[in-house]
């Protein structure tokens, strides 16, 4: 199974060893990612105002692209799989902001969102399938206790994203069980890291984060995963406990036994 990639910013500049864990740990479980030519930034922030198309229209492009190859589109990351996601949303249900967006693009053919947009981890759960993952990894997290941090973008709005209950997620906790891990499950999963403050009020996020990091290691948690790069930072800059927080494709790799190569590439 081949599918188009969005691989946005963060995984393509800072966080490169996260996306290249990703395509090491697709290629062990047979599927493909085949990265979008010519992406550009999806803006990390979806633009609620009615009028705004222009910072739309990044997204609109890579949907499309995904669309004339008849893939679905997959992310990495999670502000990215947000704002894509929403976009296409309005592309399907906004008759304004799909017309408006096509007559800037001038497409061949327009844009209503046909494109069929998903997260890595959908990719494990609803196309590979959990239980084929726990046959291929190598080298189990055993008795390793797990928390899973999901944050904001993931889950909300939920009605638009469909990702996972935004109240009571469970898609990290079984992706933690399908790598031989425990997950632990504490009041503070869902709850913002302070991402989009973390400049301008460093304090504050800094007090957000340490919140998280605390209730984790309170009820029993070693370590932290996450599928948003920007909550990873946060996280990691958290001197509440000094827990080692990871984005969920450096565990994944690791357990199926191709961490090793990703390293040596």
């Amino acid at each position: 199974m081949k599918y188009s990639y969005y691989p946005g910013c963060t995984l393509s500049t800072k966080a490169k060893a996260l996306d290249a864990c990703a395509r090491a740990a697709a290629t062990a479980l047979g599927f493909e990612l085949e990265e979008i030519e010519e992406w550009q930034c999806c803006g990390g922030v979806y633009p609620l105002g009615d009028d705004e198309i222009a910072t739309k229209l990044s997204s609109v492009r890579a949907l499309n692209a995904a669309k004339e190859k008849g893939q679905e589109l997959v992310t990495l990351c999670s502000a990215c799989h947000h704002v894509i996601k929403r976009v296409n949303d309005d592309m399907r249900h906004v008759e304004d902001t799909r017309t408006r967006a096509n007559n800037y693009l001038q497409l061949p053919v327009p844009y209503a969102g046909e494109t069929n947009v998903l997260h890595f981890l959908e990719v494990l759960r609803d196309r590979v399938g959990f239980d084929e993952i726990k046959k291929k990894v190598t080298r189990p997290f055993s008795g390793r206790k797990i928390g899973a941090y999901y944050g904001c973008l993931l889950l909300r709005p939920g009605k638009i994203l469909q990702f996972d209950d935004p109240e009571n997620p469970g898609i990290l906790e079984d992706f933690i069980r399908a790598i031989g891990a425990d997950p632990v499950v504490y009041p503070y999963r869902n709850e913002c890291c302070g991402g989009y403050i973390s400049l301008k009020e460093k304090e504050l996020s800094s007090r957000m984060c340490d919140s998280i990091m605390d209730s984790a290691s309170g009820f029993g948690a070693e370590m932290l995963i996450t599928a948003c790069p920007l909550c990873l930072y946060n996280l990691n800059k958290s001197t509440a406990n000094g827990m080692p927080v990871y984005y969920f494709t450096e565990l994944l790799a690791e357990a199926l036994g191709v961490k090793e190569e990703v390293a040596h590439a």
